[in-house]
């Protein structure tokens, strides 16, 4: 502290961080070893359920689950819609990166919300968890997305899982945050009521917390798919691949034609899972009102 000079400051924070990970390069090299494997495990698998059946089988498949999610009556628009966007993508000759990219953000969206989930219970259970978790969920939304990647490309070099791990980082805040305000706007009278019948505290959260606090829940599993799309893009700059990767060689060969398809391509993949995962959750409103 002596050498600090106050007119002129200078403070190294860009220099401790940077000692930080080479330690952690060195010591916890075996951890994010198999981060990477698991990783990179579940979505060469995902990758491959998605990519081997023919176009149209996938087409069909992805309109079916517009229909169970909204049912005949309400459905039948994203099924159409499913149908006509993936053709045009099958026809702009980017399906597999297409599949690439779903895989990446159906593998970044799964773990985020494992991990956001729990937490956001916990964060609604008590009030020091809340207050540990919100300054820190403040830092993840407000830094750049390209800033995650240079440490998780410092960490696991190129490929898809430093692609997932900036998006999991980047998507996660609204699933926690969104699940807290769930759990904590479920009415108290229900939840003395069942306390009054003698049930454990891990009964009614799940019989009776949860399932009336399912639809905020989804919309915050909707933010996530939201904000993991968002950062397809950004990953590519970090070597995942997919469509991000396609959007990131058009910007170095300055290719407007190719950067227009991968964009429109993203636009679509985009408004099915928003408009998915929106059904799912109307439908868990509707199951929430009945009971």
């Amino acid at each position: 502290m002596s050498d600090f000079d106050f007119l002129n400051p200078r403070i190294n924070f860009g220099e401790w961080v940077e000692s930080v990970f080479d330690w952690l390069t060195v010591h916890a090299a075996w951890l994010f070893d198999f981060i990477k494997t698991v990783i990179t495990g579940f979505y060469d698998a995902l990758n491959n359920v998605l990519s081997s059946p023919p176009y149209y089988v996938m087409m069909l498949v992805f309109a079916a689950l517009a229909l169970l999610a909204g049912g005949l009556r309400h459905g039948w628009k994203l099924a159409l819609f499913a149908i006509i966007g993936f053709y045009l993508i099958r026809a702009f000759d980017q399906w597999n990166n297409a599949m690439s990219t779903i895989a990446l953000v159906l593998v970044s969206v799964i773990i985020a919300l494992v991990v956001a989930i729990p937490i956001g219970i916990l964060a609604a259970k008590s009030r020091v968890v809340s207050m540990i978790v919100r300054p820190i969920l403040d830092l993840m939304q407000t830094l750049p997305g390209l800033v995650y990647l240079v440490p998780v490309i410092i960490v696991f070099s190129i490929g898809p899982t430093p692609g997932v791990v900036s998006t999991i980082i980047f998507a996660m805040p609204p699933g926690i945050r969104l699940t807290e305000l769930a759990i904590r706007q479920v009415d108290p009278e229900v939840v003395e009521a069942g306390q009054a019948f003698g049930s454990s505290p891990g009964r009614i959260l799940r019989q009776i917390q949860i399932p009336l606090a399912m639809p905020t829940i989804m919309a915050g599993v909707n933010q996530v798919i939201m904000l993991a799309l968002s950062m397809v893009v950004i990953a590519g700059f970090a070597g995942a691949g997919g469509l991000g990767g396609q959007v990131n060689q058009s910007l170095q060969t300055l290719d407007l034609a190719l950067g227009a398809e991968a964009g429109l391509c993203v636009v679509i993949i985009a408004v099915y899972l928003d408009r998915l995962s929106s059904a799912i959750g109307n439908r868990g409103r509707v199951g929430a009102m009945q009971r």
